[in-house]
């Protein structure tokens, strides 16, 4: 499903909130950078979900509202959530971004989201050119073509991948994207990969994606360990942002957010995430 931007005071409903976000949009015709995020949401339970206020901010619908807020604050162009929320929820964030909203409809129960500033003209829930096999891409995995402002096109995949030790079905999948991916890399298409893709920089599927020419923006840009789960103390780097053909020539930054409303405070027990997850975000140049 894909949703058009709409009215930003009539979407959002209220004044202030509305003054928070309209400055990413004025600065369209000066801004030439691109900025991207890839979130495992948690569903927007909030993590962990039995905290008090953690399930207070769930009963009172609140979860929209915090999530639009944090990551507006960061001028995303392009959002990817995995594990996503109910589509009434994600919708309500797409709207109080005034993003262009499309879903991919999960093999499991673990949809995943893209959201974009930009006109979203074409997208492909499992785009295998056959009948997904039951075991694979059972989280979601998804392809949307981007028109940018500059009218270039950008082709993003949006992708969870299976989790689990075992990494027999993560690499029957990754075989499988490279298969279809294949013709646009070699046409040479600006391309994105962002997403939960739950395996390590060190493992045998990282090797898979580095050795079809992807590359890892936080390997490229990045400082330290880059760590992405878990959000009181995380130790593990599962989520991507990778890219490949011109764009990849343009990243500038490359980080996980540790920080705001993504970062649990451990010595706090009332205090709650917005996931067990932290977003991690790429900027690119102009390009």
């Amino acid at each position: 499903m894909t949703v058009s931007r709409r009215s930003f005071s009539v979407s959002l409903g209220t004044a202030g909130l509305a003054a928070t976000m309209l400055p990413a949009f004025a600065q369209d015709a000066v801004r030439s950078s691109l900025r991207v995020i890839a979130y495992n949401i948690y569903a927007c339970k909030g993590w962990p979900k039995d905290r008090t206020l953690a399930k207070k901010a769930v009963h009172k619908q609140q979860m929209a509202d915090r999530a639009a807020l944090e990551l507006s604050l960061y001028d995303p162009d392009i959002i990817n959530f995995s594990e996503s929320p109910s589509e009434e929820i994600t919708l309500q964030i797409a709207e109080k971004l005034g993003m262009n909203h499309v879903r991919f409809p999960s093999g499991g129960n673990w949809p995943g989201t893209l959201l974009s500033r930009f006109e979203i003209i074409e997208n492909e829930n499992t785009p295998l050119g056959y009948q997904r096999p039951s075991k694979l891409f059972t989280r979601h995995w998804g392809r949307a073509t981007i028109k940018q402002p500059n009218g270039r096109l950008l082709i993003v995949h949006s992708a969870h991948l299976y989790p689990g030790a075992d990494p027999t079905i993560r690499l029957q999948e990754i075989q499988a994207m490279l298969a279809s991916m294949k013709k646009d890399v070699e046409a040479g298409h600006s391309m994105l990969l962002i997403g939960d893709l739950n395996h390590g920089p060190d493992s045998e599927e990282y090797k898979l994606w580095i050795d079809a020419g992807w590359m890892d923006t936080f390997a490229e840009v990045g400082s330290g360990e880059g760590w992405t789960i878990k959000a009181d103390s995380p130790d593990r780097r599962i989520d991507y942002v990778m890219a490949i053909g011109p764009i990849a020539n343009h990243i500038t930054e490359s980080r996980p957010l540790f920080e705001g409303a993504f970062r649990l405070n451990p010595s706090d027990e009332h205090s709650f995430a917005l996931s067990d997850h932290l977003p991690q975000m790429a900027l690119f140049g102009k390009h």
